[in-house]
């Protein structure tokens, strides 16, 4: 008798383009009120302007006016989607802003292939779990801390001080994400590092990387933060 060969069970399918966009929106409305009319506007907005060309400038050529038509759909249609992920996007920092590992989640999802950096931390207060992170690119390296700079000074000082020590000629940037009034918002971490001024080649970069790597990390666990790209929004128990 021939044996039976045993299924693999499937693996589950991920949900659509359409369902993940309503998935997004339905999360993005629970946090921004505002977004049914920025998007309502958005759409609304070139299809008037569509119509208005299709009607008065085509001359009465029915194709041209339905063209204009259907170009007014498509181009609201595009300018909603932007506004939608640009919202969600918002949505999604503010979400996990404050949390302990939201400058890490930031660093693993939102950095430009130019920038390397780990969304674990190099050095932790275990008692309030502030935290600093590292980033190396074109800029040179920066150090990012997360939570009050009162609390992280001494800590962000620490790192400083090895990284000059192995790397001298190496520019470093600090950045503070936290409470403080001239703190950068998580949402901005990305456009900060991008307006340093370059100061390294692609290959330095990596060498300078790889040589930071040998500092070692805090080797304390923190909570991760969440991924502003997958964030779902919460069922109601």
């Amino acid at each position: 008798m021939a044996r039976k060969t045993e299924k693999s069970p499937k693996p589950p399918k991920e949900p659509g383009r359409i369902k993940q966009m309503w998935q997004v929106f339905q999360m993005t409305r629970k946090y921004d009120r505002n977004v049914v009319g920025l998007l309502a506007l958005g759409f609304l907005l070139p299809v008037a302007v569509g119509l208005i060309i299709a009607f008065f400038f085509s001359g009465g050529n029915g194709f041209g006016i339905a063209m204009w038509i259907v170009a007014g759909v498509l181009a609201g249609f595009l300018v909603a989607l932007i506004i939608l992920g640009r919202r969600a996007e918002r949505a999604a920092y503010g979400q996990i802003t404050g949390q302990p590992g939201a400058v890490g989640a930031v660093l693993r999802s939102s950095l430009k292939r130019s920038w390397r950096g780990s969304e674990m931390p190099i050095a932790v207060n275990g008692k309030t779990q502030d935290a600093v992170y590292r980033a190396v690119g074109r800029g040179g390296v920066v150090l990012i801390g997360e939570g009050p700079k009162s609390r992280t000074g001494k800590m962000v000082d620490e790192e400083r001080r090895k990284v000059t020590r192995i790397l001298p000629n190496v520019p470093i940037t600090v950045i503070s994400v936290g409470p403080d009034g001239d703190a950068v918002p998580l949402s901005k971490i990305p456009r900060s590092l991008a307006r340093i001024k370059p100061a390294l080649s692609k290959a330095e970069v990596m060498a300078v990387s790889n040589r930071l790597t040998s500092l070692g990390s805090a080797g304390i666990p923190i909570p991760k933060g969440v991924d502003p790209f997958k964030a779902r929004p919460q069922r109601s128990r």
